[in-house]
């Protein structure tokens, strides 16, 4: 394999894909029989028969070693190609990240401040969300996330980078709750929260809810930033990211809750970017990302 080109191996790919070498050689721009010369030749190189066509038949069947070499190469190959389609669109290098708006807002400036330091023809381009993020890495829309979920999906190797601990924020003219009675006094209080599915909404109801009776919400919303608006407008208490809190507010009160786990943050990016020097700088760039906030 270390003889072939990916030219070859790309020409089988969208062959075995496709079902066809006239549907290779039309997505390739070449001809049919320039698409069976590659394959015939990526099978020299191997040594093995991977593709099998009957004579007049329209469509090809994969031997088993063809089957087996296009499930290995399945999981990535695709994503290599649509970001090597798109870098070569732009004809320099870029990164793609998908990350929560509230991350990118209060922690990634001075990350990207460094890392343009280091690489001025860089182009990050940010994706602020934090759903269908392993997808994306997948499909090739995305080469890398910073995210709280753990994916556990081994086409995108996932890496702790830094931890949070999250605050109870409420508007100011409620006062402050008694020392050691803070579930108790909350009870009946507006509570505002993220959309269903996400995990500081499922730790905040779980730490809250001191009976049975279902959680009553009174907002949820998307992200940390619109969450905390909602509570400098007094329209509820929240629990949050303690690095959303930038100590100059005027209409919220904090209060640390230590009982609580601390959030993990993650870095992942498509696998066969794991060595690439941009996303290596950048992965360490973000190792304690929310250590100045937090000091």
């Amino acid at each position: 394999m270390r003889e072939a080109n990916l030219t070859l191996i790309q020409t089988f790919f969208i062959v075995a894909r496709d079902g066809s070498y006239s549907a290779a050689a039309r997505k390739l721009g070449m001809s049919y029989q320039s698409a069976a010369n590659h394959v015939r030749r990526l099978e020299q190189l191997l040594g093995e028969r991977l593709v099998v066509s009957e004579q007049g038949a329209k469509t090809v069947a994969l031997t088993p070693r063809g089957r087996s070499l296009y499930k290995l190469l399945l999981p990535e190959l695709d994503t290599m190609l649509a970001r090597l389609d798109r870098t070569l669109q732009k004809e320099r290098p870029v990164l793609r990240v998908g990350l929560p708006q509230a991350i990118f807002f209060y922690l990634m400036p001075p990350v990207l401040a460094q890392f343009r330091a280091l690489f001025p023809q860089v182009e990050i381009i940010a994706f602020e969300r934090d759903t269908a993020l392993p997808e994306m890495i997948r499909d090739g829309s995305l080469d890398l996330c910073i995210t709280e979920r753990y994916f556990g999906d081994p086409n995108v190797p996932q890496h702790l980078v830094c931890t949070y601990r999250p605050a109870l924020v409420l508007p100011r003219d409620w006062g402050a709750p008694p020392h050691g009675e803070i579930r108790p006094w909350l009870k009946g209080l507006p509570f505002v929260t993220y959309e269903p599915g996400q995990l500081l909404r499922n730790l905040a109801i779980d730490y809250l809810q001191t009976d049975d009776a279902e959680m009553e919400i009174a907002i949820s919303t998307s992200g940390s930033s619109s969450v905390k608006r909602c509570v400098e407008a007094g329209l509820g208490y929240a629990i949050i990211p303690a690095w959303c809190i930038e100590g100059t507010e005027t209409t919220i009160s904090t209060v640390d809750l230590p009982e609580l786990p601390e959030i993990p943050i993650y870095f992942g990016e498509a696998s066969f970017l794991a060595r690439n020097p941009y996303v290596v700088a950048l992965r360490q760039l973000c190792v304690g990302l929310t250590s100045a906030i937090d000091a």
